[in-house]
């Protein structure tokens, strides 16, 4: 199975890169792991929000295939606890999913076409997290979710 992180605009913190890096370096000895970049969109100050989110949306589907699960990383998703999340991951390997993508949209959230074409949302906590911030915290339960399911050391170490 290949799972596929696509983030909206480069991540510019330095520790938050180095934390990033380690992560996916781990994750990749479970797993095809593959961190897309979208690049910022050029003039986003003199466009409206919803604009924004639509040339960010068009960006995102053009990364994905038709057979791709697409899980959209939304405020209003479902939360898991690490052990749920790992389960989450299991079953879809289970039915045979091939690609599962996960998305982090931009400072607005996501554009109408791509809440259309999601399977499912998920959200990593109640609270409200930088968008940068976002992506270490998800490489690194991706990581703890393999620890999970192969029964070793990390999750309770």
């Amino acid at each position: 199975m290949k799972i596929k992180l696509i983030v909206v605009s480069k991540t510019d913190i330095p520790y938050l890169q180095t934390g990033i890096d380690e992560y996916v370096s781990r994750i990749k000895h479970y797993c095809d792991f593959e961190l897309v970049v979208i690049p910022s969109i050029k003039n986003a100050g003199h466009l409206s929000t919803d604009d924004l989110k639509e040339r960010e949306g068009e960006s995102i589907i053009k990364q994905l295939a038709k057979t791709d699960y697409v899980i959209l990383l939304d405020e209003h998703g479902h939360e898991y606890t690490s052990v749920g999340f790992a389960e989450q991951i299991q079953k879809q390997m289970n039915a045979g999913v091939r690609t599962i993508v996960y998305v982090v949209g931009g400072a607005f959230g996501f554009s109408p076409s791509v809440y259309a074409i999601a399977n499912a949302k998920m959200s990593l906590s109640q609270m409200t997290f930088n968008h940068q911030m976002v992506r270490l915290f998800f490489v690194e339960q991706l990581y703890r979710a393999f620890t999970i399911l192969r029964h070793e050391k990390y999750h309770n170490a």
